[in-house]
C-alpha cells in the first residue's frame, strides 16, 4: 500500500532545495524517469510531495522479459499517487553492446517525451553511491578530467536532484511509503563491471560517497574552465575559410590542444565522436608534422595545423 504521508518534513525540505539548485530555478512541468527501483521510486515520492507539476515515464528497454511488467508496476504506483505516467519503448536493439545502446537511446526517448509534454526538466535518480562507483570505474579506465568528474548534476534539461543523497536514505523513504521496489537482477550480475564493484564497495566503508560528490563537482568545474580556455585560445589562434581550419598550436599545453582538436573535428564533421586514445594519437602525429585522417577529417601538421573534410575513399 502506498502511503505518501509518511515522508518527513526534513526530507521534503532538503529535496526542494536540491531540486531548485540543479534545476536552476526553472519553472514548469518536472519530468521524472522512474524505473521502479528504490532510487527512482524515492525520486517519485519526493517530487510528488514537493513539486507542483510532475509527470513520470518508464523506459522499457526490452532487454529483459520482466521489463514490461515492471513498467506497468510503476504506472500503477503513479496512478495511486495521482501522477500521470507514460511507458516509452525502444526499437529492436542492434548487435553488439546492447546495454550501452539502451543507455544512449533511453535519453533520446526521454527527451522526445519531455518535448511532447512540455517539461522544462527531466530528473533521473542518480545518487551519491552511483557517483562513487562511476568515478572509481573511470579511474580504473584511465579517464581524464572530464571523465573523472563523473555524473554531472545537470546537462541540458537532464538533472540529478538526488546526487548528494545516499542510497540507504532513498531506500528508507520507499520502505516507509509501503512500496516494494523492483529488483533488477543485472545489479547483482558479475558480468557487469558496476555490479562487481558494488559488491567490493560493501566492505570498503572508508570510501566516502559524499567525498566523491564533492570531488566530482570540483572536477566538473575544472573541466568547464579548461573547455573555456580551449575555446578562448581557438578564437585567437584559429581561422576558418573555404571549409579549412588553420590553427597555430605553438606553446599550447597538451590538454588544451586535445580539446581544440576535438572542436576542429566537430566544426568540420558535426557528429564526430573520436575516442580519447584516437585524439592522443592524432596529437602525436600532428606534433611530428605528419598528416592523418580521423572522423572523416584530414588533419595536417607543421608550423600551422590544418583541418578539412577528407575526400571520399575510392573503391578498388
Amino acid at each position: 500500500m502506498t502511503r505518501v504521508h509518511t515522508l518527513d518534513q526534513a526530507s521534503a525540505d532538503r529535496f526542494r532545495r536540491d531540486f531548485a539548485l540543479v534545476s536552476r530555478q526553472r519553472k514548469g512541468k518536472a519530468a521524472l524517469a522512474v524505473s521502479g527501483g528504490p532510487d527512482s521510486l524515492a525520486l517519485l515520492l519526493l517530487a510528488r510531495a514537493t513539486l507542483d507539476d510532475v509527470e513520470a515515464a518508464t523506459v522499457d528497454h526490452g532487454l529483459r522479459p520482466e521489463a514490461a511488467s515492471e513498467a506497468r508496476f510503476v504506472g500503477d504506483v503513479c496512478r495511486k499517487l495521482g501522477i500521470r505516467h507514460s511507458i516509452l519503448t525502444l526499437p529492436e536493439p542492434p548487435k553488439g553492446n546492447k546495454s550501452a545502446w539502451a543507455r544512449r537511446r533511453r535519453y533520446e526517448v526521454l527527451e522526445h517525451w519531455a518535448n511532447q509534454i512540455g517539461a522544462t526538466t527531466i530528473s533521473t535518480a542518480h545518487h551519491a553511491d552511483d557517483q562513487l562507483e562511476t568515478m572509481l570505474m573511470r579511474l580504473n579506465r584511465g579517464a581524464g578530467v572530464g571523465g573523472m568528474a563523473g555524473i554531472r548534476p545537470w546537462r541540458g534539461r537532464i538533472i540529478r536532484p538526488l546526487l548528494t543523497w545516499r542510497k540507504e536514505e532513498l531506500e528508507q523513504i520507499v520502505r516507509e511509503a509501503g512500496i516494494a521496489p523492483v529488483d533488477d537482477p543485472s545489479n547483482h550480475d558479475d558480468r557487469y563491471d558496476r555490479a562487481r564493484l558494488r559488491k567490493e564497495l560493501r566492505h570498503a566503508t572508508w570510501l566516502s560517497p559524499a567525498g566523491a560528490v564533492r570531488a566530482g563537482l570540483a572536477l566538473a568545474s575544472a573541466d568547464s574552465a579548461l573547455e573555456w580556455a580551449a575555446l578562448d585560445y581557438m578564437s585567437r589562434r584559429a581561422a576558418q575559410a573555404g571549409g579549412i581550419i588553420s590553427l597555430d598550436p605553438k606553446g599550447l599545453p597538451g590538454e588544451i590542444l586535445r580539446r581544440i582538436l576535438l572542436e576542429c573535428l566537430r566544426r568540420i564533421v558535426p557528429d564526430a565522436a573520436p575516442r580519447a586514445d584516437e585524439i592522443d594519437r592524432l596529437l602525436t602525429s600532428l606534433r611530428a608534422g605528419k598528416t592523418a585522417t580521423l572522423a572523416e577529417v584530414k588533419c595536417a601538421g607543421g608550423d600551422f595545423w590544418t583541418f578539412q573534410k577528407a575526400p571520399p575513399r575510392r573503391n578498388i
